[in-house]
């Protein structure tokens, strides 16, 4: 039986870990899986954003699209998986290691910019050391800081502005004692205005680095 794959996601990820759980756990949690089988449940994200996972047997596959779809596949089988709906309330009664074992919600933060630059405002300054105490304090945190611009200028060059900006945030980060091999850095130029506007307009909150801790 291969693994199941699915796109990397805190739900899935948790999924994951139930089907290790219903099959390689002790005993006290194999007893909860009256039949031997891995059994894969997708949880729901913590945004409320969709996912997906793919659970497949050497004869078959099944596709979990919304939260609380289990998947089980019988030892001593080659079955494709069958689906049916787990109660939540149950499932967090019969396996709270499995909800222990979840991810905490990641942390989202905006930082904004003097205009035309890679200057923080003063308010934004203060920002980054509460953003920096609360991923130093997670367990594995990384850090995915994401640079914008507002429509003033042309299109490439506010693209090279964003990822300055995402760059000088990283760096700022990095000299504060954050590993650098856990912060990515990108940057969507005016693709994603927090505030849309026309061209050529100068709209503080568009000047922004939003950073997600995970």
């Amino acid at each position: 039986m291969s693994r199941p794959t699915a796109p990397r996601s805190p739900a899935l990820a948790t999924a994951r870990r139930l089907a290790a759980l219903c099959t390689l756990a002790g005993a006290a949690l194999l007893a909860a899986c009256t039949t031997p089988a891995t059994r894969v449940v997708l949880l729901p994200q913590e945004d409320g954003k969709p996912s997906a996972v793919v659970v497949r047997t050497e004869n078959g596959q099944q596709v979990l699209d919304r939260p609380y779809l289990q998947a089980t596949a019988p030892h001593g089988t080659q079955a494709a998986p069958t689906v049916d709906t787990v109660d939540p309330a149950e499932l967090q009664r019969d396996h709270p290691q499995l909800f222990a074992l979840r991810p905490p919600a990641p942390q989202h933060y905006t930082l904004y910019f003097v205009s035309g630059g890679t200057v923080l405002t003063e308010a934004s300054q203060l920002t980054v050391q509460e953003m920096l105490a609360a991923a130093l304090a997670r367990s594995g945190a990384d850090i995915v800081v994401t640079g914008h611009t507002d429509t003033m200028g042309a299109g490439p060059r506010n693209d090279a502005l964003s990822r300055e900006r995402a760059a000088e945030v990283r760096q700022m980060l990095v000299q504060r004692g954050f590993p650098a091999v856990r912060i990515e850095a990108v940057g969507r130029g005016e693709r994603e205005l927090a505030v849309p506007t026309a061209d050529e307009v100068d709209e503080p909150r568009n000047r922004r680095v939003t950073i997600d801790v995970r």
